[in-house]
């Protein structure tokens, strides 16, 4: 009865969402939204859903545990900080002209963080900026650059009142960071990568893999990163043995190319 509840469960966040939970690993998701619906008092994974259709703040705490399309700016802001502060500075000091990539950039409020970032270094219009996605509807959304208040709550506010346009409870993402991005879709695992990035930005994504596909693209983001290079993961994805990978740590969350 309970594999019956939750393979319903998916079925309906299915519809409900276009989200496919059962294209992921089933144990660490059944794990994960079984603790968070035990949290929330529910004894089934059917009044769960029920109970999510009809608040808000429940849903979006449920697409936060999932963290599939789902994402904000600035999410763990001190890191962001210390890629404003520290990485990139040191990157423009070499080259004023750099190449960045947002993989899995789902509906856009990472890559957009970057060029927010990059624009008030002063670097923006010289840097190619990449984002991609699997999802075409995730790029679409990117693309459009409209985004509900929740999604803003982690921006600075001096960023917020230059970059965005409020309308109500949505905000607008400026023309000119719109320009600046190449949004494409891509299959991580199965297409190839393009070489020379000075900065990959992979984050909250790698926990959905299993063991073998993570090491795949682990080999597959370091070869795309020119030496120095570096590669920026989500706050519960460190990479354990960067060595294999031709990778080092260079502060938490961030892993260096060697060379």
């Amino acid at each position: 009865m309970e594999d019956k509840d939750f393979l319903l469960f998916i079925k309906k966040v299915k519809d409900y969402t276009s989200i496919d939970l059962a294209q992921y690993k089933e144990a660490q998701m059944k794990r994960r939204l079984t603790t968070l619906r035990t949290k929330k008092g529910y004894d089934t994974f059917a009044a769960f859903f029920d109970a999510m259709t009809k608040d808000k703040n429940l849903f979006y705490e449920f697409l936060d545990r999932m963290t599939i399309n789902v994402s904000e700016f600035w999410r763990n802001p001190n890191r962001w900080e210390v890629l404003e502060r520290t990485f990139l500075p040191q990157m423009l000091r070499s080259s004023r002209r750099l190449k960045v990539w947002s993989a899995a950039c789902s509906t856009g409020e990472e890559p957009y963080t970057l060029a927010m970032i990059l624009n008030e270094l002063k670097a923006l219009q010289e840097t190619y900026l990449l984002a991609t996605d699997i999802d075409d509807g995730a790029i679409a959304k990117a693309k459009a650059g409209v985004y509900s208040d929740r999604s803003v709550r982690d921006v600075p506010a001096n960023y917020l009142k230059k970059y965005y346009r409020q309308d109500n409870l949505t905000y607008h993402i400026a023309d000119e960071l719109k320009r600046a991005i190449r949004f494409q879709k891509q299959n991580l695992l199965t297409d190839t990568f393009d070489t020379q990035f000075d900065l990959i930005v992979c984050r909250n994504v790698m926990i959905y893999f299993t063991e073998e596909a993570k090491h795949l693209l682990y080999h597959k983001f370091a070869n795309a990163l020119k030496p120095g290079g570096i590669l920026f993961v989500g706050s519960t994805e460190q990479i354990f043995s960067p060595g294999q990978y031709q990778l080092e740590p260079a502060e938490t969350f961030f892993y260096m190319k060697k060379g």
